[in-house]
């Protein structure tokens, strides 16, 4: 396990500072050690008082650390002023951390001044030389190149005065761009551009925190720098679409969100290996349709393909049963992650289905045991939808959703030119979805 380092202020909301770094550095494996540099008392709304720690007490608390555990790399936050900024320094020299994660933290989400003013030359000439990569935000990256920084263009240009000051890399943040999140890496020859979707949130408190934790945490297990920066942004975009709407401003980033997805995703499989056998037993084999089937079930709040768990290559029949070729995974079937995703859409409780075959017996079936039924027309999907790849399910399910006010249980179609009918079952989890196709199967064999 890597030893990590957080020179850092104590945030006494837990949003950010040592509190955001030490959850986050933990979650991603390592160990985390703190060195405070002020005392804060915060909260959503701001800070409303520092009280620094003396410099000679910062200088302890590293040296009684180095000196017994040792530390693999170092990140450092708020230091709020040109005495404690030196003192830093000094001990980085001494203690010869070979990682060195500079955030220099300059302002509070809520906007409340965190460095002093005349701290920003004692960070330019002390620190920056001995950071392995400093990750400034739009504002921060304006103060340290000394220009206005908006665009990519000028990100560029003021990377490359960062550089200049003498860390090795230079991460500038792009998050409070008009567009999409970018953030741009230099490494004194060439740029790297990160990008993700912005994720509409009020409860971003921690974020630079957490981003340059990750980053010290990763480059210490031994990822080069644009595969630790890559891996941090999705750690913090996860964290930040998982937010807690705590307080009653800026609520905090939720690191722990990582290890939520994880535990979801492996109740998922779970949950579909448990219904796949129940169907398996009950010899389902004559309802999988010609395309074959697949199952799968969606994490809570699931917003793409890579949050529905699915089994991979299909289910196929085996004589009168089922076999699947693959255990379930993330990812697996864009088909059946379309028609889970559009149905959380309009019933976010309904996160599972498994397509099975249609025929007119099968429909009055479903009608006989009491299930609900809608259906769609593929004859009429739009001409656009057509031509694009796998629209089909998303437009079909839409179409029979946007009009119900509970959701069905069965969705079909008869099918179109080339195209096969089939139907869909769907339910709140994959043993519900498993228990309505068993019903359907046990009243079809009664009645043949």
């Amino acid at each position: 396990m890597k030893k990590i380092l957080t020179i850092a202020a104590s945030d006494s909301g837990g949003g950010a500072g040592i509190q955001a770094d030490i959850k986050t550095i933990t979650i991603l494996n390592g160990y985390a050690m703190s060195a405070v540099t002020a005392l804060t008392a915060q909260n959503t709304l701001g800070v409303q008082a520092v009280h620094p720690v003396p410099t000679e007490c910062v200088q302890q608390q590293i040296e009684a650390v180095c000196s017994d555990i040792g530390a693999d790399a170092v990140k450092t936050g708020m230091l709020l002023n040109a005495e404690t900024i030196s003192t830093v320094s000094r001990q980085l020299r001494q203690q010869n951390i070979p990682l060195v994660v500079i955030d220099p933290v300059m302002r509070s989400t809520s906007g409340d001044t965190l460095l002093e003013e005349n701290a920003v030359e004692a960070l330019r000439q002390e620190l920056l030389p001995l950071a392995t990569m400093v990750t400034p935000n739009l504002d921060e990256a304006s103060t340290l190149a000394g220009m206005t920084v908006d665009s990519i263009e000028t990100m560029q240009e003021a990377a490359r005065s960062i550089h200049g000051m003498g860390p090795q890399y230079v991460l500038i943040k792009g998050g409070h761009l008009s567009r999409e999140c970018t953030d741009v890496l230099f490494d004194g020859e060439g740029f790297t551009e990160f990008t993700a979707p912005r994720v509409d949130s009020d409860n971003t408190h921690g974020t630079g925190c957490t981003l340059s934790a990750a980053i010290a945490t990763l480059l210490a297990q031994g990822l080069q720098a644009t595969q630790a920066v890559q891996a941090a942004k999705d750690f913090l975009t996860d964290a930040v679409r998982n937010g807690l709407p705590l307080g009653k401003g800026h609520g905090p980033t939720n690191p722990f969100a990582r290890v939520a997805r994880d535990a979801h995703l492996q109740r998922c499989t779970t949950s579909l290996m448990e219904a796949f056998n129940k169907l398996e037993a009950a010899k389902i084999g004559n309802l999988i349709p010609e395309i074959q089937s697949n199952f799968g079930y969606a994490l809570p709040g699931a917003e793409t393909a890579t949050d529905v768990v699915a089994f991979p290559g299909r289910i196929i029949r085996f004589g009168n049963t089922i076999k699947h070729l693959a255990a379930p995974a993330p990812g697996s079937s864009q088909h059946i992650a379309k028609i889970i995703l559009t149905s959380m859409r309009y019933f976010s409780t309904y996160r599972a289905a498994m397509n099975i075959c249609w025929t007119p017996q099968l429909i009055d079936t479903c009608r006989a045991i009491g299930l609900t039924v809608d259906s769609f027309d593929r004859r009429l999907e739009p001409a656009d939808v057509k031509e694009r790849e796998g629209s089909t399910l998303e437009w079909g399910t839409q179409q029979v959703l946007s009009k119900s006010s509970t959701p069905p249980d069965v969705i079909y179609d008869e099918g179109d030119v080339g195209k096969e009918p089939v139907s869909r079952v769907l339910g709140t989890d994959p043993i519900d979805v498993a228990d309505k196709i068993i019903k359907i199967a046990k009243e079809i064999s009664q009645t043949c």
